[in-house]
């Protein structure tokens, strides 16, 4: 049996609004799991409670009603955050500390004893390729390169989860590709990954399942493979027809009420499924 890395119970989260104990919801009576040892991505327009559901997880909102727990542990808890590294969507660090300097100050943060610091720290300069640029003052860093070495703060202390809320926002192609090979590896090391992002192009070369939300509410989630594949379409594969052998393979599917419409997977994209649930279609796109 999997091991459960975040269960979410009708998660309820209520905002106030003016003066007039007016509330705006939120979330609403969210309920997801997530196992162990997967990349999940979590999508949804803006609004759709993302952000909302990710601090509450991180113990930064208290929710309405309902309850989350991380491997277990109650979220909010010391022990939940004690498993879990972050990376926000704009992380704002000192320009004037190198790479180094920021995750011993990391470290300390997170508890990480003394004596296993500093080499803790060259491991995961290392892991996200950021050693040789080490001393250099952040400053000086490009937008790719604050990314990677947001990465290595939320690995500093070795948490079995992380959440990375749009870990490649403003990084170029080259850049993405090199965040999104070293969170392959980190899942290869173990690792669960909760990963939020609107390139949802990456997500689907990525992620393992996938849940989309709207208006606080969970519209469909599941395996990436099992999501995308369009329901009531065949795909068939030939090899050696000629011209004549391929029009009467489409002659005989007119002739059964078919319509040949392309060779190749019959599996849409995550954006065609994106587009389809946030849109009200959630019984199609599941």
């Amino acid at each position: 049996m999997t091991e459960v890395a975040i269960s979410i119970e009708n998660l309820v989260k209520d905002f106030p609004v003016g003066l007039r104990g007016k509330q705006v919801r939120a979330l609403d009576g969210l309920n997801l799991e997530v196992g162990a040892n997967q990349i999940f991505g979590l999508l949804g327009p803006n609004g759709s409670g993302k952000s909302t559901t990710i601090k509450v997880l991180l113990g930064l909102l208290r929710p309405s009603s309902g309850a989350g727990a991380i491997f277990g542990i109650p979220v909010g808890s010391l022990g939940a955050r004690r498993v879990l590294g972050y990376l926000p969507e704009v992380p704002h660090f000192y320009r004037f500390l190198t790479a180094r300097e920021l995750l011993r100050y990391y470290a300390r943060v997170s508890g990480l004893p003394r004596r296993a610091r500093e080499g803790r720290i060259s491991e995961v300069l290392e892991q996200v390729g950021m050693e040789s640029a080490a001393g250099r003052r952040l400053g000086t860093y490009s937008k790719g390169m604050l990314q990677r070495v947001g990465l290595a703060q939320a690995l500093v202390h070795d948490p079995q989860l992380l959440v990375l809320d749009e870990p490649t926002a403003g990084v170029d192609p080259e850049g993405t590709a090199a965040i999104g090979s070293i969170l392959c590896d980190l899942k290869a090391q173990g690792k669960t990954i909760l990963l939020s992002s609107h390139l949802l192009a990456q997500m689907e070369g990525l992620c393992d399942r996938v849940a989309i939300l709207n208006k606080g509410r969970l519209l469909c989630e599941g395996s990436v493979e099992a999501l995308l594949i369009e329901e009531g379409a065949d795909t068939y594969v030939t090899e050696g027809l000629d011209a004549s052998g391929r029009a009467a393979v489409e002659a005989a599917i007119r002739a059964s009420g078919g319509r040949l419409r392309g060779v190749g997977p019959a599996r849409r994209g995550l954006e065609e499924l994106f587009s389809r649930a946030i849109n009200n279609e959630g019984e199609e796109a599941r």
